[in-house]
């Protein structure tokens, strides 16, 4: 064990008899020396510049200028940001974004901290568990994982969860270990972290609960008492911003209904929870590529090979992921939306420390054979990240923002937004967000419209900001324009394909210009693609707080969507 030890011999209960609370409450914690700082300056530093070097420079997907529209407007009812509102999460953002004055900047410097408050706490704990050579291989996993890599540099939630999951799981193992003094921030971490996202609380609830279970009842009930207190101090504001409880719970109810409510186990075949475990596979290799085969490794080691490991960080690792991994298989869970994966980065980075700690100690390879072999995984890591064409690698997001800025500075010299209404689809990239939010003077449509108990309405913004009508504002306009998807992709094509044949062909025009075709025709054919709205008339918008029935725009497909 590196460092030197300390024995915490405080009490878990006087029911236990006084032999088997030391035997409980033995907590080998090592102290920091002036090596394991500069070690986790050396990682924390390495995480720091990797991802402020390659950070994005646009908001990268639909959920990301969602979360930018939140800054500037919260209302979950018209997906700025999407329900349920990560309110925390915003909060946050305009903290930074007050000071930085750029959405996208703020949000992906809390990305960036978010990293490297991860690779802290994972090196801390990997230290507390194992050793120092695994605490040094735990924080080189994480800082070269492609998945978290590229999550530290765009303007997402999921980096920010990953590193309240694992703070949450360092200060549930102390707990679990009889350190009383450390429940309590415990529950008021995992309150927040269910403001960042709440499905934090269903993933790491378990855990909360698990790590106390040897705690008098006195305790877990004042634990329970500063979740509740912390969960209320967020959740009445985000309450009060968004409408009402009817209108947030009616945001996430449709929310659930149009997307991840269509394939639980209980309303799909098998084979979609067998497709979703193969998804957590694959991801896993992405999350961590070379990395990932030192499983493998470690189970064809004998017993003799290996360092008896405690049990009890068996059965807590297990209450850590179990959750997580349950709903991902059985419930949601989509390609796209990988970044779910990284609530369970922590533990990963333990364990393949651990077990590449082991090879690193017990195999007879020369040392340079080693180096050359932890050199050639790590390279092999960082090409992931710059080349694979995942729509997580450094190459798909610059190929992204390259289209994006050609799309900006073009659109406006073939179709000037005095007479030209966007109309854009909902897409992940290029679709209905994008263009609202970086051609903020034209007014923006998204097909299709959409049915709600109230009648047809049809979203559209301006201004970089959302609203939800009952009719076009379009009759100052001559003309229109589709906004075009991203290139290369024959799903986007056919789908736009089959958005033009809803037009008369003989009143289309594409203009090609900065990469792009752009298909523009008179605005009184707009009748075509919203056949539901019933009036056209010159814009008024309603008030900011109207009561809009909420809905979840990401009903229509076009072929690369999810939550």
């Amino acid at each position: 064990m590196a460092g030197k030890a300390r024995i915490d011999t405080r009490r878990t209960g006087s029911s236990i008899p006084c032999k088997q609370r030391l035997v409980l409450n033995l907590q080998y914690i090592p102290d920091m020396t002036s090596k394991h700082w500069l070690d986790i300056s050396l990682l924390t530093g390495s995480v720091a510049v990797t991802r402020y070097v390659f950070r994005s420079h646009y908001l990268y997907d639909l959920d990301s200028v969602n979360f930018a529209l939140g800054l500037q407007r919260f209302d979950p009812r018209v997906h700025q940001p999407h329900p349920p509102g990560y309110f925390v999460y915003e909060c946050l953002g305009r903290m930074l974004n007050a000071v930085l004055h750029d959405a996208n900047l703020a949000l992906v410097l809390l990305s960036i901290l978010s990293s490297c408050g991860a690779v802290i706490v994972i090196y801390r704990m990997a230290l507390d568990w194992f050793d120092e050579r695994t605490a040094k291989f735990a924080g080189a996993f994480f800082l070269l994982s492609p998945l978290a890599w590229f999550h530290g540099t765009v303007a997402l939630t999921y980096i920010v969860e990953a590193f309240f999951s694992a703070l949450l799981g360092h200060l549930c193992w102390r707990v679990y270990c009889g350190s009383r003094s450390v429940l309590l921030p415990a529950a008021i971490i995992l309150g927040l972290s269910a403001g960042i996202r709440p499905s934090s609380l269903l993933f790491l609830g378990p855990l909360f609960l698990f790590s106390q279970h040897k705690e008098p009842l006195k305790r877990k009930f004042l634990a329970l008492a500063a979740l509740l207190l912390t969960l209320i101090s967020w959740f009445l504001p985000m309450i009060l911003a968004s409408g009402g409880f009817g209108a947030y719970l009616r945001a996430l109810f449709f929310l659930w209904q149009m997307v991840p409510g269509k394939t639980t186990v209980f309303n799909s075949s098998p084979a979609t929870s067998i497709a979703r475990a193969f998804t957590i596979v694959f991801i896993y290799f992405l999350g961590f590529g070379a990395a990932s085969i030192i499983p493998l490794q470690a189970m064809r080691r004998t017993t003799q090979d290996t360092t008896p490991l405690d049990p009890r960080k068996k059965t807590f690792t297990i209450a850590w992921i179990a959750p997580a991994l349950c709903f991902f298989t059985f419930i949601f869970l989509k390609f796209v939306n990988s970044g779910y994966l990284l609530l369970l980065s922590a533990p990963a980075c333990l364990w393949l420390g651990h077990w590449a700690s082991e090879w690193y100690g017990n195999s007879s390879w020369r040392r340079s054979l080693k180096f050359g072999v932890i050199g050639v995984c790590a390279a092999a890591n960082v090409a992931i990240f710059l080349l694979s064409p995942f729509y997580c690698s450094y190459r798909s997001v610059r190929q992204f923002e390259a289209e994006m800025n050609s799309v900006q500075t073009a659109l406006p010299q073939v179709a000037p937004a005095e007479n030209t209404v966007i109309v854009s689809f909902d897409s992940h990239f290029l679709g209905f967000r994008h263009a609202g939010y970086y051609l903020p003077e034209y007014v923006t449509v998204e097909y299709p419209e959409v049915k709600l108990r109230r009648g047809v309405r049809v979203f559209v913004m301006h201004d970089r900001d959302t609203h939800l009508l009952s009719a076009l504002p379009v009759a100052s306009y001559s003309r229109f324009v589709l906004f075009p998807l991203p290139n290369g992709s024959a799903a986007y094509r056919d789908y736009l394909k089959t958005v033009e044949q809803k037009l008369p062909q003989q009143d289309l025009e594409t203009i090609h210009a900065g990469g792009h075709d752009f298909v523009m025709g008179p605005i009184s054919d707009l009748r075509l693609l919203f056949p539901g709205v019933m009036m056209f008339r010159q814009g008024v918008y309603p008030s900011r707080h109207s009561q809009t029935q909420p809905v979840n725009s990401r009903a229509h497909s076009t072929g690369q969507h999810g939550l």
